[in-house]
């Protein structure tokens, strides 16, 4: 018999050794290094000496080179290394977005339509009656010539009331939205990395809002032991920490921040790994990470419940599959009357995309 045979497996998407191609695997790899340009360089290194994505015309060297000469890396004189600039920040969220949610081109209205119609602003496919009060330049004439002819025929043709049909209209909408991730220390245990996923979740939904509903408001929170807010431009650089999971605080400093604003639509999106293990008391953190501690799981019970009179659905993306957890997520979405996606990492981003859509089409009570 001839059987088969091996060879070692040569990925075939590596770059060939154009600026562009490793660019791309440059910007990839600062997901993973948390924004640190040196141990990205240091990894494509690596890779160039075990695939060979560069060759003799153009090395790393020449690479670097570029990368300073086009504004995307700068020399960090005191400690003797590179650090990245704010085009390489806004080229990573765009990355992100492209990777995640598709090509996306500014539309520049930055508001969303719901699904009420009526009296609104942007055109449906819908079509209905003319009725006193409509505004003439909503009426569609071509459809309308087009009821007369069926309804009274082409040799006595005239048009009357009941045969105008006017095009619907939908509301748009505003929204306010809170992004909340997990930086407890279980995002990187297990021999998964959950927190790069979620930063790039973070960094596309944020060019999402940028460049399509600019008037939409997004804030990121980040929880461990406590919650405090990170800017857009912070992303690339986050990392997990040494931290328990107070997803109380983060609960609280979100609520604080969306009664500020004056958008009658807000929600609050919260990607996490695990169950809320910590508490503040004062200056003192109550801690424990085995099993669901009632006194923790109460107390962020009764956040959700507030988060619900104040309006607020909360949308949890769980991406740990342990049944007890799951539940404990269940009786939170219940008591918020929110929603939650049990979600693998894969498919996080299009969980958050298709969500947050839905929800900007629709008037959130």
């Amino acid at each position: 018999m001839r059987g088969f045979q091996f060879s070692s497996f040569i990925p075939d998407d590596l770059p060939k050794g154009s600026f562009e191609e490793l660019l791309k695997l440059f910007m990839e790899l600062l997901n993973y290094t948390a924004g640190d340009a040196n141990e990205a360089l240091q990894w494509m290194n690596e890779l160039d000496k075990k695939y060979k994505i560069t060759n003799e015309e153009y090395g790393m060297g020449d690479f670097i080179e570029d990368l300073k000469k086009n504004g995307y890396l700068k020399d960090d004189q005191p400690n003797g290394g590179f650090i990245i600039t704010a085009k390489s920040e806004q080229t990573i969220r765009q990355s992100a977005l492209e990777e995640i949610f598709g090509k996306l081109k500014k539309t520049g209205r930055g508001q969303h339509q719901s699904s009420y119609s009526g009296q609104g602003d942007e055109k449906n496919a819908e079509r209905r009656q003319f009725e006193f009060g409509d505004a003439l330049d909503r009426i569609d004439m071509t459809q309308s010539i087009h009821n007369a002819q069926v309804n009274h025929g082409i040799g006595d043709f005239h048009l009357t009331e009941k045969d105008l049909e006017v095009e619907e209209m939908d509301y748009k909408t505003q929204s306010s939205t809170v992004l909340m991730i997990d930086i407890s220390h279980s995002m990187i245990l297990y021999g998964e990395d959950r927190i790069t996923p979620a930063k790039k979740v973070a960094m596309a939904l944020s060019e999402l809002i940028k460049v399509k509903y600019p008037k939409d408001t997004l804030d990121i929170i980040v929880f461990g032991n406590d919650a405090w807010p990170i800017e857009v431009k912070d992303l690339p650089y986050l990392q997990v920490g040494p931290y328990h999971t107070n997803t109380y605080a983060g609960l609280e400093l979100a609520a604080d921040i969306l009664r500020r604003r004056k958008t009658t639509n807000k929600q609050i999106f919260m990607i996490t790994d695990g169950k809320p293990s910590c508490l503040k008391e004062g200056a003192k953190y109550y801690k424990n990470s085995v099993g669901l501690d009632r006194k923790i799981v109460n107390k962020t019970l009764n956040m959700a419940a507030q988060c619900k009179k104040l309006k607020i659905p909360i949308t949890t993306f769980m991406i740990a599959k342990d049944p007890y957890l799951q539940q404990f997520v269940r009786e939170f979405t219940l008591t918020n009357g929110g929603k939650a996606f049990y979600s693998s990492l894969n498919g996080l981003g299009e969980y958050v995309f298709e969500d947050y859509v839905r929800n900007r089409r629709k008037n959130i009570k």
